[in-house]
């Protein structure tokens, strides 16, 4: 993510729209989220373009426990126009790889409403295994709702499914990462 996206960044987060009826809009100002970047939870944030450069979401991962838990956790969200389309799982996908060929951690975790079934099925599709749910865990438009935890574990990963070694030290590099393609063939979900 560049300083030139924040106010995407935040217009997205305060918009009730972009977060569906599964999130409640995070209500985050320009100068909240650029220090977000140096917070205690390693924050990292993602633009995610299509070929034609239009920014139609974010992918972000951080650590909420502390340094020796050896694990990351992930988030994603995509404008509603842009949903169904393969980007979040192609967006996922990268996420992984990334953090498992350039962390030392051994899980890597999500959790979604227990009602999103579509981001529930991206998940699935990248690998990640449903633990059990976490019961009143988050509060969404004012009422307390549980969430499903995923995790995918490095054992189970194996090996990178599109990032290669090469393109890791690229990333790094460049701490920025967008992803861009042309939708997928017609008939392929999320």
């Amino acid at each position: 993510m560049e300083k030139e996206d924040l106010p995407l960044i935040t217009e997205w987060c305060n918009n009730i729209e972009f977060g569906g009826e599964y999130l409640s809009p995070l209500q985050r100002s320009r100068a909240e989220w650029e220090k977000s970047g140096e917070s205690l939870f390693e924050t990292k944030v993602f633009i995610i373009e299509k070929k034609d450069g239009s920014k139609i979401g974010f992918i972000w991962h951080f650590n909420m426990l502390a340094p020796y838990a050896k694990m990351q956790e992930i988030g994603y969200g995509l404008v509603p126009s842009e949903r169904g389309k393969g980007y979040c799982t192609e967006a996922t996908q990268l996420m992984v790889d990334y953090l498992f060929l350039s962390k030392d951690i051994a899980r890597i975790q999500a959790t979604t409403h227990t009602k999103n079934v579509a981001s529930q099925k991206v998940l699935e599709k990248v690998g990640f295994k449903r633990e059990g749910t976490l019961r009143k865990l988050a509060l969404i438009r004012g009422e307390k709702t549980d969430m499903f935890m995923f995790s995918v574990l490095r054992e189970e990963w194996k090996e990178p499914k599109i990032l290669t070694k090469t393109a890791r030290i690229v990333l790094d590099k460049q701490c920025e990462y967008t992803i861009s393609r042309e939708p997928p063939i017609v008939g392929n979900a999320t």
